[in-house]
């Protein structure tokens, strides 16, 4: 009987990935340099990730049968962020981007483009601050946008004189 529940729950490494399959299926290296082969990654419902090889996870054998293992967790410590404080959450990966949920704000940090695409944007804020030495309205070809000071025809409402891009001074 002992035997039979120290073989249900075991660490492994990651050594491959297959995301492309509606459960995600992992090999891992086990115990003993035993190979698991196709193991289900149980992930929660709405979140998912490529686990990198190397990572590791806590596989369970369902029912004692090693034919019958299941990955519940997967973890990768050379990337985890560290120093959160209690309540706080992050969800990260390995090219140093973030979303975390400070306990007073959001901090989303990316070395990549970072895009919001949708029908429609609101933001609902007394202050906005943008800190950017170029501001591009519109995108690259985007329509003229008048600025205070600028021409707008009172007849028409047509932009005379305007700009797509407002420059810091």
């Amino acid at each position: 009987m002992m035997r039979m529940v120290k073989g249900m729950i075991m660490r492994g490494l990651v050594t491959l990935v297959n995301s492309s399959l509606k459960m995600q299926a992992m090999q891992l290296q086990g115990l003993g340099a035993m190979t698991l082969d196709s193991v289900e990654n149980f992930e929660p419902y709405g979140f998912t990730a490529a686990a990198l090889p190397g990572a590791e996870g806590i596989i369970l054998n369902v029912g004692a049968h090693a034919g019958n293992a299941v990955v519940i967790c997967v973890a990768d410590r050379r990337y985890r962020l560290s120093g959160l404080a209690g309540g706080e959450v992050a969800v990260y990966d390995n090219q140093g981007q973030s979303v975390v949920l400070y306990a007073d704000h959001i901090g989303i940090t990316s070395p990549y483009k970072v895009v919001v695409s949708a029908p429609e944007t609101d933001i609902d804020c007394p202050i906005v601050n943008i800190n950017s030495s170029t501001i591009n309205l519109g995108g690259a070809d985007g329509h003229p946008v008048a600025r205070v000071g600028d021409s707008v025809d009172p007849t028409t409402m047509k932009i005379v004189s305007g700009s797509t891009v407002v420059s810091a001074l």
